[in-house]
């Protein structure tokens, strides 16, 4: 008996739900059937879980608006950095400092582990400065941001629906608290594809920072959700292996394992013309960007050929796994194609000594962030890159245990660069105690709405059917693109 008799053997055997429904020509299934089979949103499924000899050109194509960007490097400070001692000074709190917050700024509100608890107003802990052509006030421990801030936009108006960090992460990622929905990363490669031949278009980079806490991440931050999962974002570590897994075997050269790889697509192309899976698909494709990709990520992790002025500008080492050299990575991955790089930096979550802790923190990303946007400027590659800052929350205007700042979602801080922001600007406000956003008030979906129009996505039409609804990254709660920091 041949492989293909003994596949269709196996398919009567064990018939799928999927493959059922396919062969089913009776009723009025028979309709609803050629309806979803002749849809878009079955087709784009379809040509998603394509080999990846086949590009991935993404669903929106052509785009629905002019794009001032390609590319996306989203910088997750993640803790919740606290915006009254980073991006958004209050005098009025720093006179306050000590005495009974307001009760007309808290009654009512969601707070998280000061319920209950005597809340006094905490003022900023560390000084101020004014940067740049527009006096950009932001911390004096920033100078080398401060020293970029004229390519900046400082959004001060950000809110968030969620106060506890895992579903604040999922909110911020994915635009819902539920887990299973996809990554914004996810939504982007999905729409658009990707320019690189032989690494992902989704790429995650995490490092720690010297202050030790270590708070998870969960890889479903960076999940395809419901799209095919070749959308899933790819962790590489920037110490040790950079994929698990990823290196060939011992005494296996690289035309072996070719074979291999070859050998066991073969099978699969057999077995999905039998059961007609995406998924099967999608393994086929992901096998043959793993066989690249052992040739790829390890050219791509050596930056000790990079100039010694370049080692200097992000002040890191090759490999030293730390922000700075994330972001020198970041760079690489953007000038190979890839679509939408994520770096996490954690260690932000300062319930208790935030002047000590943001001390550290600022010292951790102030030169890296501004050879980011430094380095990208000498190549050409700032005015078509967006650069998010963000954590999942902020920290709230009260003290927590005498030196801290508990979990804060009504008002916090943000920044953007490059791609079609709007340089030198500040964007919205919070009040004169930095609880609430009270000017211009952002929400998550808004943020998402306008770096898809950015990228030339129409946010509205950026959709999947999923369990009867139109899903989308940017929500069905009415969010708008935030035309003020457009350049």
């Amino acid at each position: 008996m041949n492989l293909h008799s003994e596949l269709r053997q196996f398919r009567q055997q064990q018939q799928t739900r999927r493959v059922f429904l396919g062969r089913t020509a009776q009723g009025v299934g028979t309709f609803a059937l050629a309806s979803l089979l002749n849809s878009p949103a079955f087709a784009a499924a379809k040509k998603a879980a394509s080999p990846a000899k086949d590009k991935w050109l993404g669903v929106v194509n052509p785009l629905h608006f002019p794009a001032k960007a390609k590319r996306v490097i989203w910088l997750t400070m993640a803790g919740g950095p606290s915006h009254l001692e980073t991006w958004d000074y209050k005098p009025q709190l720093a006179k306050m400092h000590g005495e009974p917050m307001p009760e007309s700024f808290t009654k009512g509100k969601q707070i998280a582990q000061l319920q209950n608890a005597k809340l006094n107003c905490f003022g900023p802990q560390l000084g101020f400065k004014k940067f740049g052509q527009n006096g950009q006030e932001i911390c004096e421990l920033l100078p080398l941001i401060g020293s970029v801030t004229d390519e900046m936009c400082v959004i001060r108006s950000m809110t968030t629906e969620a106060i506890n960090h895992d579903p604040a992460h999922m909110f911020m990622n994915t635009g819902s608290q539920i887990a299973g929905r996809p990554s914004a990363g996810a939504w982007v490669t999905y729409g658009l594809g990707t320019e690189a031949e032989d690494l992902p278009g989704f790429v995650v980079l995490t490092s720690l920072g010297k202050g030790g806490q270590n708070q998870p991440i969960a890889a479903r931050q960076w999940s395809p959700g419901f799209l095919p999962s070749r959308f899933q974002g790819v962790q590489l570590r920037s110490k040790g292996d950079a994929v698990l897994y990823l290196g060939t075997p011992a005494g296996v050269t690289r035309d072996r394992q070719g074979d291999v790889v070859q050998a066991v697509n073969s099978l699969n192309k057999k077995y999905d013309a039998v059961v007609d899976d995406p998924e099967i698909a999608t393994r086929i494709a992901q096998y043959e960007m793993a066989f690249q990709m052992q040739a790829s990520v390890p050219e791509l992790m050596d930056t000790a050929k990079e100039p010694q002025a370049i080692m200097d500008l992000y002040g890191c080492k090759p490999g030293d796994g730390s922000f700075a050299a994330n972001c020198l990575l970041a760079r690489r991955l953007a000038e190979r194609g890839t679509r939408f790089i994520q770096l996490y930096h954690k260690d932000w979550d300062h319930h208790g000594g935030v002047k000590d802790g943001i001390t550290q923190k600022a010292a951790e990303i102030d030169r890296a962030c501004m050879a980011l946007i430094t380095d990208l400027k000498q190549r050409g590659m700032f005015q078509d890159t967006i650069i998010v800052w963000a954590g999942e929350f902020g920290r709230t205007p009260m003290s927590q245990g005498g030196s801290g700042r508990d979990h804060h979602n009504a008002g916090f801080s943000i920044w953007l660069a490059g791609g079609g922001i709007k340089g030198g600007i500040s964007y919205g406000a919070t009040d004169e105690l930095g609880y609430s956003a009270v000017e211009n008030v952002v929400n998550v979906h808004d943020l998402h709405a306008t770096i898809l129009k950015l990228l030339g996505i129409d946010h509205t039409r950026l959709s999947v059917k999923f369990q009867g609804l139109d899903a989308r990254l940017s929500g069905v709660e009415g969010a708008k693109p935030i035309q003020g920091i457009l350049a």
